[in-house]
């Protein structure tokens, strides 16, 4: 009987797969805690929603941090290698992340604690931009001819695992400790957890060998002295294009998760254990509409795919006032549901088609500086933004404010619509 693709690649898919996981559950914990507890142990203030916004903005550092990230991890994946870059990367957001569950807190060093809180979410944003482009590289580059973007699926996977992971933590702590005890000391614990993935990413890693391509752009020239100056000079709408094509996915998910986490909890009433419970149950229907909507790019092609996804984040976006309100879990969970869902169509198929955009010779860069600004764009401030819009009208500004990311993305698509197969 015949090896299918996806057996054949087992260790590779996989290690594409646990890296992006483990790097996510880092940065979900960290947003789940921004959401829950940081506003009162780091960011104390008269007004407490001041500090939530002060404490979405701690979460939004490493928005920034992340293009740095994809410019340093990018210049050498593409001169070294994609394997010891992505090794690098995920040991730094790693340690970030494992000494954030020794910070003291507020009371106990006054402003230097959230200032040491902040370095270490720009080391998080630093680790995490490097990561996500290495691990679809390693995917999509060994993936057989007609599995491209299902190969690209995985990385994009390791969000729903890393969520799963992360915010089951959470709701396990909080089903067995008071709110003092999870206040006071539980939610550490995750954070100290993530030496354990960490160690797990690793294990996988230091055991891959180069990609095909990445070894084939070497042997045919030297690599780019400078690739982000290539990257810029010659592949400059590309770069345009996939910067601007993946903001709809960050605006989609940080709202249905981050923003609507507090939301729901402090500005509805929610009680939290049963809304985590809520996301961990929506978080399986993203990771439905990312397998589905990357094996229907292979059959049709990315692009198509993911237009079609912008148009289901309008429609998402301008039907938030509807099914999000109090004493309503059931229609706010259609609603998360769904536009979980439909996260799955406008950032499964990114995995696939931003490396179809660039030459082996720039690809480690060009996918990582256009995901990681796109981030910025779409979801850096989006959690603070929808904060802010809810207090001066509703959450029907939050509804516009995903429709037009949607938009925007679109425009991106269109950019470059003939761009379907991998460039060598």
């Amino acid at each position: 009987m015949a090896v299918t693709p996806l057996v054949s690649h087992r260790r590779i898919l996989f290690a594409s797969l646990v890296g992006t996981s483990v790097e996510f559950y880092d940065f979900y914990i960290y947003a789940t805690a921004a959401a829950l507890v940081f506003p009162a142990l780091f960011f104390p203030a008269s007004d407490p929603a001041l500090a939530q916004l002060a404490s979405y903005a701690s979460f939004s550092i490493a928005f920034f941090a992340r293009p740095l990230g994809g410019l340093v991890f990018g210049h050498f994946g593409d001169r070294m290698g994609r394997k010891s870059t992505l090794v690098a990367s995920l040991m730094l957001m790693g340690i970030s992340t494992v000494l954030i569950a020794f910070l003291p807190t507020y009371a106990m060093i006054g402003w230097v604690a959230p200032l040491l809180l902040s370095l270490l979410r720009f080391g998080q944003g630093l680790g995490l931009g490097g990561e996500w482009g290495g691990a679809s590289l390693l995917a999509v580059e060994n993936a057989p001819p007609g599995w491209a973007n299902r190969y690209g699926a995985f990385p994009p996977l390791g969000a729903p695992v890393g969520f799963i992971f992360a915010n089951g933590f959470f709701l396990l702590l909080g089903a067995f400790l008071s709110d003092d005890q999870f206040r006071d000391w539980g939610w550490r614990i995750p954070f100290l957890a993530s030496a354990c993935l960490v160690s797990l990413g690793l294990w996988v890693r230091v055991k891959l060998t180069e990609t095909p391509a990445f070894v084939a752009a070497q042997e045919s020239a030297p690599p780019p002295r400078i690739p982000v100056g290539e990257l810029f000079r010659e592949h400059w709408l590309p770069t345009l294009a996939g910067t601007v094509g993946t903001v709809a996915c960050f605006a989609l998910f940080y709202i249905s998760t981050v923003f609507i986490i507090g939301y729901a909890t402090k500005g509805l009433g929610y009680d939290r254990e049963l809304f985590l419970g809520a996301e961990l149950v929506a978080i399986l229907f993203m990771a439905a509409g990312i397998w589905i909507a990357s094996s229907l790019a292979d059959r049709s092609n990315a692009t198509r795919i993911l237009a079609i996804g912008c148009i289901a984040t309008v429609a998402t976006g301008l039907t938030i006032g509807w099914f999000v309100r109090a004493d309503a879990l059931a229609m706010l969970f259609v609603w998360l549901a769904g536009g979980l869902f439909v996260m799955g169509f406008v950032y499964g198929p990114l995995g696939g088609w931003l490396p179809s955009l660039f030459p082996a010779r720039v690809r480690y860069t060009g996918v990582s500086v256009t995901f990681n600004i796109g981030g910025i764009i779409g979801g850096g401030l989006t959690p603070l933004i929808a904060a802010t819009l809810v207090q001066r009208g509703g959450l029907v500004l939050v509804g516009y404010y995903l429709a037009a990311a949607a938009v925007l993305s679109l425009i991106g698509l269109a950019l470059v619509a003939r761009k379907n197969a991998l460039p060598g």
